[in-house]
């Protein structure tokens, strides 16, 4: 191999040390988020979506580019988390469909990756906003363009696109005021640098430990609605069987569904999801080979196994699987038909559990500000939910993108994301779905009801910085609106109600209260008391959300 290419080889280095550098210092990059909120959390969205792409390369079998960039697609794909880590899914996504058909990389070709990689991610954000990752991403794909034309060595055009990256990052608070007025870089693009850090130590030999941590797939934080334990049951088919088809063409809708039907003539439990690189299989069979010969005429098999289910029937992850197939096939029986909608919706604590409960939500994700549901996470979701069509109400900004990720790589349902910010405003947009009408007339209605909430989350800063005209220091209580800071101080009871205050407008008719860890329900309801008397043409309600994090959401609408 030139010193001035890459081979497979090295490209599987420089990634995984990249990962690596990324989940060493992801704290760092979780404590530049812009609000001292104690749920800074882009860090570990990026560490996470990137170690779902580890494991899938940790498991081929042979390291060729093709290979690899398969793996590095799809692996951050399906476990990308919150908008950074869904735009560092389609940053690798673009850079691996323009290399993955060559042996070896030159500069040439990874100013084209580079630039593949800007247009992806674009295309996968409605309003793209600079001063983010996104501009540290297209800085580098300028960089490498410009000294493509250049003859140099590639050490040292990767040492001046990383350099020209870092001069961007460093520029990022002049294009997004609130960056500079906080006194930070952008931490998506500061996880853009350091996994682009990582992969150059590694081009240059340095030694790196790619000991990795990689979180388990199998644990996801969702529950469905009204679920219980399974009872033992005799075994139709005794193999459990699960592989991933490494594609060799995307398949044809019909070629799918033709696959789908052949899955379901062996066996039950069939769950087959596809994009244009891998298909995703789990069935259920008494002769795995038929299906295992089936699936190698589209292409290479990995991440296989297979399990006796009779041979291991009283054990608990076989209860599980059990479950989870039955709770796949029942939507496939004759006389169970798919309804015509389903609503799945993100959740956080027992109080907002149940109240979604009670709206009729087919499906919980168990997930918010701390913890991301993944593309995945949604995915699964929306095979358990027997729907023709499904609303998902991802109720915090950071996983809309990943819920429209889920919406566009799901086929055999239609999808609608209805964009919730925060979970008073999915709990307004299910409570105004109206079933005489057709589904988008229902989105339509739920996007306009959604812009009449306005919402304040208040918690505690974890450390001191200067933000919307608002001195904060750390432990202080403060209140977090739609698009900032709405109240500062050191009682949680003051400060809710300043955030009320901030809040209100004319046309305001009711006042929602959703009282979490570290606030009582006695407090919540003498803040009740204390809106109520303020407000009294307002409609107050006082309701245990049990979230962690944040002491109290509060509405108005």
């Amino acid at each position: 191999m030139s010193a001035n290419k890459i081979d497979a080889a090295l490209l599987a280095r420089m990634f995984l040390a990249g990962a690596k550098n990324l989940e060493l210092k992801k704290e760092w990059i979780n404590e530049l988020n812009v609000f001292p909120v104690p749920d800074g959390d882009t860090g570990t969205n990026m560490t996470m979506t990137i170690m779902s792409a580890v494991k899938e390369v940790q498991e081929l079998d042979k390291i060729t580019v093709k290979d690899l960039a398969k793996a590095i697609s799809s692996g951050s794909l399906r476990g990308a988390r919150g908008n950074s880590g869904v735009i560092l899914s389609q940053l690798l996504r673009g850079f691996t469909k323009a290399i993955r058909d060559e042996e070896e990389i030159d500069a040439k070709l990874l100013a084209a990756a580079a630039q593949k990689a800007v247009e992806t991610a674009y295309k996968a954000v409605m309003k793209p906003k600079e001063g983010t990752i996104l501009t540290v991403a297209k800085g580098v794909a300028e960089k490498a363009a410009q000294l493509s034309e250049e003859d140099m060595e590639l050490s040292e055009f990767l040492g001046q696109v990383l350099e020209h990256a870092r001069q961007v990052l460093e520029q990022t608070p002049e294009m997004l005021p609130v960056l500079k007025e906080a006194g930070v870089v952008d931490s998506g693009g500061q996880g853009l640098v350091t996994v682009l850090e990582g992969a150059c130590d590694a081009f240059l030999g340095k030694e790196i430990p790619l000991d990795f941590s990689v979180p388990s797939t199998e644990k996801k934080p969702a529950e469905i609605s009204g679920s219980v334990p399974l009872a033992e049951a005799d075994i139709k088919y005794g193999y459990c069987t699960e592989f991933i088809i490494l594609l060799t063409r995307a398949l044809t809708d019909a070629e799918e569904q033709g696959f789908k039907e052949y899955l379901m003539s062996i066996g039950d439990s069939v769950v087959l999801v596809a994009d244009e690189e891998i298909v995703k299989v789990h069935v259920h069979t008494n002769d795995p080979g038929l299906a295992i010969q089936k699936a190698l005429t589209f292409g290479a098999l990995t991440r296989m196994k297979i399990d006796n289910m009779r041979e291991e029937h009283h054990e608990r992850v076989i209860k599980n699987a059990e479950k989870l197939a039955k709770e796949q096939e029942q939507p496939r029986e004759a006389e169970t038909p798919l309804k015509e909608v389903g609503f799945i919706s993100v959740s956080v604590g027992d109080g907002f559990n149940e109240i979604f409960k009670g709206l009729d939500v087919d499906y919980l994700i168990e997930g918010g500000q701390t913890m991301n549901p993944s593309t995945e996470d949604m995915l699964n979701a929306i095979r358990q939910v027997p729907a023709k069509t499904i609303f998902i109400y991802p109720n915090n900004k950071n996983i809309i993108l990943a819920a429209n990720q889920a919406a566009g790589l799901t086929k055999d349902k239609k999808i609608l994301v209805i964009p919730t910010k925060t979970i008073p405003q999915g709990i307004t947009a299910i409570i105004n779905y109206a079933p005489e009408k057709s589904a988008e007339e229902n989105a339509e209605i739920m996007g306009e009801m959604i812009r009449t909430v306005r919402t304040g989350q208040v918690t505690y800063a974890v450390r001191d910085t200067h933000i919307d005209d608002k001195e904060i220091r750390q432990g202080d209580i403060m209140a977090v609106g739609d698009s900032g800071i709405l109240a500062v101080g050191q009682d949680i009871l003051t400060v809710s109600m300043e955030t009320v205050d901030a809040m209100m407008k004319d046309e305001a008719e009711l006042i929602s209260i959703y009282y979490g860890e570290g606030f009582s329900g006695e407090e919540a309801e003498k803040l009740g008391a204390m809106v109520s008397e303020k407000y009294p043409d307002c409609d107050v309600e006082v309701n245990e959300g049990g979230q962690p994090v944040y002491y109290c959401i509060i509405s108005v609408e």
